[in-house]
């Protein structure tokens, strides 16, 4: 995990190199870092990254709730960050991290289990956990 070598001086000078859109956001892409497998894409913004960036556990801005996420919060699968990328744009990053659990909020290893194969739509992953046993829903 990198988030206790991160200096505050380091951290300004990444949010200085990346290209935010007109909402203050850039798309982060979550890939495990030991075997290439890709998880999931969220949203940072400012805040976000900073954040990750001193915590070393990866925090994205939820556009729907308008605030701070935690990943794993409320579900415990939590991605503690590896490594910090940006694209040659500085406007897309990807976050090498070590997934605890699953990374998708339907019960699924990753977000990306939809597929187009032989001509069809196809569910390439099968549910590992009830979505309603991997959060706290009451």
């Amino acid at each position: 995990m990198i988030g206790s070598l991160m200096s505050t001086s380091i951290a300004e000078e990444v949010l200085a190199e990346l290209t935010f859109n007109q909402d203050g956001l850039v798309p982060a892409i979550a890939q495990q870092f030991d075997n290439g497998e890709v998880l999931m894409m969220a949203w940072m913004n400012r805040e976000a990254i900073a954040a990750t960036l001193s915590e070393g556990q990866v925090v994205y801005w939820s556009r729907s709730r308008g605030k701070l996420w935690r990943k794993g919060e409320s579900s415990g699968q939590v991605q503690a960050l590896k490594e910090f990328r940006w694209d040659c744009d500085s406007d897309t990053l990807l976050l090498q991290v070590d997934q605890t659990g699953l990374a998708c909020h339907t019960g699924r290893r990753n977000c990306f289990f939809r597929a187009v194969r032989n001509g069809e739509i196809q569910d390439i992953a099968n549910v590992e956990i009830d979505p309603d046993d991997l959060y706290d829903r009451k």
